[in-house]
Parts: C-alpha cells; structure tokens; sequence
C-alpha cells in the first residue's frame, strides 16, 4: 500500500495502525495486531478529504448519511460560506436570498451556533462537520431589511452573535457580498464585524463583491478586512466570471501573491468551468449558456436552457428570468484555462460549492475531489497526485485550524481514504449529475469504516469539529 502523508511529500509503501478513532502508528506496525486487518494491495492511502466550501449546513443533519461528499472520499465538511449559515439564526420573516440554497424556512431551527453544534452531535452525520458564520445570518437577525448598510446598534449585535458563535466552536466568519443581501453593506460594517476574529485565531471567508470587471478591487477590499481584523483571508471560489472577464486570471493572480507578502492569503477552487448559485438577473448574458436547476413557479423547466425557455415563451432571456424566480441556475460563464490556472496555484485548496438541494445539481456536487485526483491530476498532469492530496487535506487542515487532521500521521485522527490512483475518476455529469465516483474502495471516519466498495456501511461515525481555544 502507497501512503501518501498528506503534506506534500513523497508516497512510500507501509501499514497504519488505528486504534479507537486515532492513528497509532504509521510505516512499520510490526508490533501491533489488529481485530480488522485490511490488505491495501497497490492502493493508495490518503487522509480523508476535507471539502473546505460546502452549503451541507442543514442537509448534514436532515440526511446525514451524506453520500455526495462520502462517496468522493470528503470526511470533513465547512458549512457556513458565502455569507449563509444554518446558525445563529432567528428568521424574523421570509427566508432570504441566497439562504433558501440551504433549505425551506421550516429547517432554521438554530438561534445560537451552540444549538446547531447540539443538532449535529444528535444526528451524528457521516462526515465531520466544521463551520463558519455567515454574514448574511446575522445581518437578517438584525436589520429590518438588507438593501440597507447595518447600523452601528445593528453591528453591535450582530458582533454578540458571531462572539457566541466562536465561543460555540465557530472557524470564522464568511461573507457572500456579491448578493443583493449583503451588497449594501459597507466595507466599515465588516471591518467592525470582523474584529472580534483575531482573539479566537479564526478566518475570514468571502464570496467576493465581484468576480466580474471589479475583481480587483473586491479583493482588494477582502485584504483590508483580513488585515484590520489581523486573520487569515480565504477567497471563495476563486475564479473570473462572466465572458467579459475571461483572461485575467494572470492580474488577479498577481493581485493575490502582493498580498501573500504581507498577510496570509488562500483561495478555494473547483473543477469545473461554471458555477452554479440562484438565479440573478444580473448575471443574464445571452451569450452564457445558463441551465435551470430548479424554479419555484415553473418546476417543469429545471433541465432546461434559459435560451430554451425564453423560446418557448416567446421573450427575451432577462424576461424569462424574471418569471421563474425564485429559482436555481448553472452558469456556464467561467474559461477553462483561467480555472485551471486557479486550480494549479500552490495556496488554493479544494472546494465543492456543491448545492445539496437541487434537484439536478451541478456535478461538483458529487464529483469534484476524484474529478481533482483523476482528470486534472493523473490525465492532464496540471500537479502531481502528492499537491493534488495537500490542497485536499493538510493545507485546508491548517488554513481552518482543524487540529488533528488532514495528515496521516501519529496521533491525528483517524480520517482515511484508500482509493486506485489509476482509476479514480468522477462519474457525475452535467447531463447526469447525482452519479457516485470511481477507484474509491474504503473511506474511514474517526476509525470507522463508513463507505466500502460503492457503498455507505451504515455506520455513521462524523462529529462536529470545534475550533481550538487559543
């Protein structure tokens, strides 16, 4: 068996010994004899992978079984991006955009990020479960309506939420400022949000304001917040939309390795040349191919082409989005090229972005880490398997400070993925989406074996992973 430590280095041939939910030993088990003893053969062993930008908040409690992420060798998941968290909140009226990604109204049961910690530990999901606090939470906790910028009052209590929220385990807090929710907040309002980060050693995350025309000066706007609030910044699906921006990945690039001199910087990526979100009349272009994915009044026109939909009601494609909202959307708005330049850079890690509740989901969903391993690692050589698996595992392990994991090493926790290096490969579609991967044989949770040979075990094993206190 190939063990790949997660860091970076080299593979080399050897056993690992677990015992309860920890590695006991690693290379050379000699010594110990186990009750359950698995022959690898030729396979690779990896730490399991940690999905840094999910929306699972809700579904890893409602279905906790979580075979999209397990099935793809994910054993920890961050909720909470993009500004939009199951917890803290306390929904004074209708769900907004984009929270309804997350679930129906119903579903927000968590006032305090102590009650949704509570909620996850009784559901006991198959994978572990991290999460951020998100923005555009609080802000609807708090303010009458989100067209608006927050109040110095308003700020006031949404710092008491978030400052509970880390005190329960919180990693961070994100942002979603691209969305009309959050739009209308200033700078300042997060600037003084983001303050009481630094004492617990948490992260900032942000869905940019812009990833079209103004992406610089949205990342430039994220850098000042990571450094007034002295924490680490991490970018949201880094990536330059719209067609218009399509080439300049180079610039943003340079943009984010300035900044890497002077504070620490991330990004996450996924591996596809579209997104998918829900559907904004401001992202409308003819000339993107846009796929609804789901539409509260017209159920009958997910699958279909915003091009085809307007055809057949006889309007025009900003028309037809009008008439399906609220609904969900895949955009076909990224270049492969700039993706794949994202994707190679040495600080970006690997992230679904996947929307659980879809009901034709975008593939990253279900495919995105054999999508890493399999197409851009082992087809197209973009990196060697040994970054693909550090971008996957011990690199967002430190960048969120999840102690304990992401490295196959003694005395982390037992969180492993044995897979076939030269078949791994992801099986989901555009066409065909909720489909499982390939080459993945055995996927442990904390000691447990939790999806064997295509298929969940049944034993559940995840847990909900607390920040460290400083």
């Amino acid at each position: 068996m190939q063990i790949f430590d997660g860091t970076g280095a080299p593979s080399y041939s050897g056993s690992v010994a677990v015992d309860g939910d920890t590695i006991a030993a690693v290379g050379d088990c000699g010594a110990f004899s186990g009750r359950h003893v698995v022959n690898g053969g030729a396979h690779a062993l990896a730490p399991g992978f940690i999905d840094v930008h999910t929306h699972d908040d809700l579904s890893v409690i409602t279905k906790p079984d979580a075979v999209p992420k397990l099935s793809q060798g994910v054993t920890t998941v961050i909720v909470g991006n993009c500004g939009i968290s199951a917890a803290p909140v306390r929904l004074p009226g209708d769900l907004p955009d984009p929270m309804n990604l997350l679930g129906e109204p119903g579903e927000f049961r968590y006032p305090t990020l102590a009650s949704y910690v509570a909620a996850i530990n009784n559901a006991q999901p198959s994978v572990n479960v991290a999460a951020l606090a998100g923005h555009t939470a609080l802000r609807n906790n708090h303010l009458d309506r989100l067209d608006r910028a927050a109040t110095p009052a308003e700020i006031d209590r949404m710092r008491a939420d978030l400052r509970e929220a880390l005190a329960a385990g919180a990693i961070g807090l994100s942002t979603g400022l691209a969305y009309l929710s959050a739009f209308s907040a200033t700078t300042e309002e997060i600037l003084a949000l983001a303050e009481p980060l630094s004492d617990s050693g948490a992260v900032y995350a942000t869905h940019l304001r812009s990833e079209t025309g103004p992406i610089l000066d949205a990342m430039d706007e994220a850098f000042r917040i990571g450094r007034h609030a002295r924490v680490p910044v991490v970018i949201s699906h880094l990536k330059c939309a719209g067609i218009d921006n399509w080439g300049r990945s180079g610039e943003v690039l340079q943009s984010f390795e300035t900044a890497r001199e002077y504070q620490p910087v991330n990004g996450d990526c996924y591996p596809y040349a579209a997104g998918s979100s829900t559907l904004d009349l401001r992202q409308v272009d003819e000339r993107v191919r846009i796929v609804i994915t789901w539409s509260k009044p017209f159920s009958e026109m997910a699958g279909k082409t915003l091009h085809q939909i307007a055809e057949l009601w006889r309007v025009s494609q900003l028309e037809a989005a009008k008439r399906l909202q609220p609904a969900g959307a895949i955009y076909h708005s990224i270049s492969e090229d700039d993706m794949r330049r994202f994707l190679q850079h040495p600080a970006t890690m690997i992230g679904s972005d996947g929307l659980p509740n879809d009901p034709l989901p975008h593939p990253r969903l279900w495919g995105t880490f054999p999508r890493v391993l399999g197409h851009y690692s082992r087809d197209l050589q973009l990196f060697p398997l040994t970054e693909a698996l550090r971008k996957m595992t011990s690199l967002p392990a430190a960048r969120f400070n999840i102690a304990n994991r992401g490295q196959i090493s003694q005395g982390f926790k037992a969180d492993l993925v044995l897979f076939d290096a030269a078949t791994i490969l992801d099986t989901a579609t555009f066409e065909h989406p909720q489909q499982p991967a390939k080459g993945l044989h055995g996927i442990w949770v904390n000691g447990v074996l939790s999806y064997s040979n295509g298929a969940p075990t049944g034993q559940r094993a995840g847990r909900f992973l607390k920040r460290p206190t400083k």
